[in-house]
């Protein structure tokens, strides 16, 4: 009697063992933390024949880069990245300053844009480059050529991308007609 009894609680152990790790399966499941990105190109720089390789921002780009400060005040960056250049780093500087933040240098390039999305999961994140890196930048955290090169007199572009269980979709907001 003794050894039926043993018998009936190893096998209930058993199956009660099994239906919890499926029940605990089944709720524990692996969810990727969102994430945001908002893309921008520089602001406006100064023109002409003696601007040089890398000039600075003109007056408007200077009021441009504060505008997007503000625009962007009520997000809490992690990281803010610029490319090694006058323009972007000035563009970048007010809202890392407000985040308290340093602008960190990246070289727009295929491995720095296939592994963003993997090094920045459930962070938000402030990139600033050019008229022709950052439509490439957002197609490729996007996985799709969504976006084309920005045109030369446009610097009113923000990019946002949302990262939700590891899915990006994209919107792309026009303040083109800002006023300083």
């Amino acid at each position: 009697m003794h050894k039926i009894l043993f018998s009936i609680f190893i096998l209930i152990a058993i199956c009660g063992c099994n239906n919890k790790s499926k029940s605990i399966a089944s709720v524990d499941t692996v969810s990727i933390p969102d994430a945001t990105y908002y893309f921008l190109r520089h602001a406006d720089k100064v023109r002409g024949p003696n601007a040089g390789d890398n000039p600075p921002l003109n007056a408007t780009g200077k009021a441009r880069a504060k505008f997007w400060a503000k625009q962007l005040k009520d997000v809490d960056f992690d990281a803010v990245y610029s490319t090694n250049f006058k323009r972007t780093q000035s563009t970048a500087l007010p809202t890392a300053k407000q985040n308290k933040l340093e602008v960190k240098i990246y070289e727009p390039s295929e491995d720095f844009y296939s592994n963003f999305k993997s090094n920045h999961v459930g962070k938000n994140v402030l990139v600033v480059g050019h008229s022709n890196t950052i439509p490439a930048f957002v197609n490729a955290v996007l996985g799709d050529q969504k976006y084309n090169e920005i045109d030369d007199s446009t610097f009113g572009n923000l990019y946002i991308v949302k990262v939700k269980n590891g899915v990006a979709e994209a919107e792309l907001k026009d303040f083109n007609s800002w006023s300083k």
